[in-house]
């Protein structure tokens, strides 16, 4: 299956343009606007707080029954400290792969779809295609959810979703949440040698940190397993952990970052409410000796667990545009499981490998791009869902 010049050329584009996600997507977001516009299609853009990042959503078949979301996050991760041989930035075409930071996450899947815009104007499917890119998704898919909430103002309701994450074109029906949280510990300084006066900080964070772990190994240990999955339990770990500032001062303050990645048979609002409920239990006797003294926690994202099915009308038309017979299970987070709670009927299936993503010198290979052309052809030809 061999990739247009065109769909590559495309793809190159947005490759070469920084969309780390603490940079601006701008750039991106209006020049798929703008070669959206010269066909005649307008693009529903919904931005940040301070207007720096947009999602662009557009309706390509305008009055046709509701459509078939095409997703793709415009944001990469990025590549300080990495040992790249080439510019993260070249989208160098060698050896029969598109390089670049977010190459195969996801840019080549938005730029093959934007390429294909005309044929879906042109199409007599009896549905609409929607292009629907999104900011900071690798970052707890903050933009999605502003874009989620703009089609329900609307009154837009689109049929089902094709989320273009790296799944080598199989279609994935399921994915584990990603919960990450921020406790903050307010305990009471003294000198070293009066700790009876003090409320140590760090060992309170400590004891909040082994109930996290515990969970873990309870996880891991008695949790209904979920096959399918590399790890098919639950997890959680600890990522982060800052305190202290002399050897000779009880620490006042402490902090530390965990996560939960939870099956989507499980409950990670639960699993929050465990930690929070045993923080909470050790805060009497904190609190005889500093009124003040306690923890705090903070939501750092919340992306939910996608669980869909392989007799989803969305899974089995995925399945047959890009050949495969099977499905699969992928261990990292996507936007699935927002717009399925949105009510939305969603697969993940895009091109390349999520071994290449947020690696040095990330790729794509064309034979990838190739398939993920002919998906794009064969969903234009398409005249039913499932």
């Amino acid at each position: 299956m061999k990739l247009s010049p065109h769909a590559l050329e495309l793809a190159q584009t947005l490759v070469r343009m920084n969309t780390v996600s603490d940079q601006s997507n701008l750039e991106l977001i209006h020049f798929i606007r703008d070669h959206l516009a010269r066909l005649g299609v307008k693009s529903r853009l919904t931005f940040n707080a301070d207007k720096t990042k947009a999602n662009l959503f557009a309706t390509l078949g305008e009055g046709k029954s509701a459509g078939v979301i095409l997703s793709g996050h415009t944001d990469t991760v990025p590549w300080d400290g990495q040992d790249w041989s080439m510019d993260p930035l070249s989208a160098l075409v060698k050896d029969d792969r598109l390089y670049g930071r977010g190459s195969a996450d996801m840019k080549a899947f938005i730029g093959i779809a934007v390429s294909h815009a005309e044929q879906f104007l042109n199409s007599h499917a009896p549905f609409a295609i929607h292009l629907a890119f999104s900011y900071e998704e690798e970052i707890g898919c903050f933009g999605v959810k502003e874009l989620i909430a703009d089609l329900r103002d609307a009154n837009i309701k689109p049929l089902a979703c094709i989320v273009g994450e790296p799944t080598s074109m199989v279609p994935a029906i399921a994915h584990k949440g990603v919960y990450r949280y921020k406790c903050c510990v307010r305990g009471k300084e003294a000198h070293s040698s009066l700790t009876p006066h003090s409320v140590n900080a760090i060992e309170m964070a400590a004891r909040v940190v082994g109930r996290v772990r515990d969970m873990a190994e309870d996880f891991e240990k008695n949790e209904p397993r979920f096959e399918g999955f590399d790890v098919p339990f639950s997890t959680t770990s600890v990522g982060q952990f800052h305190g202290g500032i002399a050897d000779n001062v009880v620490p006042r303050d402490a902090e530390f970052r965990y996560e939960f990645r939870d099956l989507p048979t499980a409950n990670a609002a639960q699993m929050q409410s465990e930690v929070v409920a045993y923080a909470k239990s050790l805060e009497p006797r904190m609190k005889q000796v500093a009124p003040a003294a306690g923890f705090s926690f903070e939501t750092i994202c919340e992306i939910p667990s996608f669980l869909g099915s392989k007799d989803d009308p969305v899974t089995r038309l995925a399945q047959a545009l890009s050949g495969e017979k099977s499905t699969t299970l992928v261990a990292f987070g996507t936007e699935a499981g927002l717009f399925k709670n949105a009510g939305i009927s969603t697969v993940v299936c895009g091109p390349g490998s999520i071994q290449q993503a947020h690696q040095p010198d990330e790729y794509v290979s064309l034979e990838q791009l190739g398939r993920c052309e002919a998906f794009m052809q064969g969903l234009a030809r398409t005249t039913a869902i499932g």
